[in-house]
C-alpha cells in the first residue's frame, strides 16, 4: 500500500490520516493505524508519544497539504477570478469530502486546542489568502469597488465545505458543482456598457 522507501514514521502518519478522513478520531484505533501502516506493535510509541501525538502529526501533514494545493491554483496564472474560479473547479473527491473539514466535524478534534489548532490555521489561511485575491481584482477593476474581501472570502469557503457536505448526502457530485457555479456566477465580472 506503501511505498517500500517510506520511513515507518510515514507510514503510520499516513495510515492516520486516511483513517481521521474516513472514520474520525474515535474510530481510528492504534490497532487499525498499524495494520494500514503495516507496521509493529511498538513502533506508534516508539515514534510518537501515543494517538494524540500521531493524530496531530497527521492533522498537520494533512492541513499543510491542503494549503500547498490550494496555493497551486490560486498563486498561479490568471485574473483574480480566473484563479478563484480554477480552486473552485479544481479535481477533487468530492464524495469524500474535505479532509480538513471533515475533521471540524470531530467533536473529539473540536474539544482540543491542540488537534483544532491546525485545522482552524488551515481555513484562517485560505479565507486571507482568497480575501486577498478579492481585494487584487477590485483593484484591477474585475469586481466591484464595494465588495467586502473577508465577507467574499467567506462565502467561497463555505460554498466549498457546504457543497461536499450536500454532495454526500446526495450520493452525487451535482450539488458541489450547483454551487460553484452559482457562486462564480455572481461574482463574474461586469461588462461595462456604454450608453452613446
Amino acid at each position: 500500500m506503501y511505498s517500500a522507501r517510506m520511513s515507518t514514521s510515514d507510514r503510520l502518519i499516513e495510515s492516520t490520516r486516511e483513517l481521521l478522513w474516513e472514520r474520525g478520531y474515535v474510530g481510528t484505533s492504534p490497532k487499525a493505524i498499524l495494520e494500514r501502516a503495516g507496521a509493529g506493535q511498538g513502533s506508534m510509541y516508539h515514534h510518537f508519544k501515543g494517538k494524540p501525538d500521531l493524530a496531530l502529526a497527521a492533522i498537520r501533514r494533512t492541513a499543510e497539504e491542503m494549503r500547498a494545493t490550494a496555493a497551486g491554483v490560486l498563486d498561479g496564472p490568471g485574473t483574480p477570478y480566473e484563479r478563484i474560479e480554477a480552486y473552485l473547479r479544481r479535481e477533487r473527491d468530492v464524495l469524500r469530502g474535505c479532509p480538513v473539514g471533515r475533521l471540524t466535524m470531530d467533536p473529539d478534534v473540536i474539544a482540543s486546542d491542540e488537534l483544532r489548532a491546525p485545522v482552524d490555521e488551515t481555513l484562517d489561511w485560505l479565507r486571507e489568502r482568497l480575501a486577498g485575491i478579492v481585494e487584487e481584482g477590485k483593484e484591477q477593476g474585475q469586481f466591484a469597488v464595494d465588495l467586502d474581501g473577508e465577507s467574499v472570502a467567506a462565502t467561497i469557503v463555505a460554498t466549498v465545505q457546504g457543497g461536499y457536505v450536500l454532495a454526500r448526502a446526495s450520493g452525487s457530485p451535482a450539488a458541489f458543482d450547483a454551487g460553484a457555479r452559482g457562486l462564480l456566477s455572481l461574482l463574474a465580472p461586469r461588462k461595462t456598457t456604454r450608453t452613446s
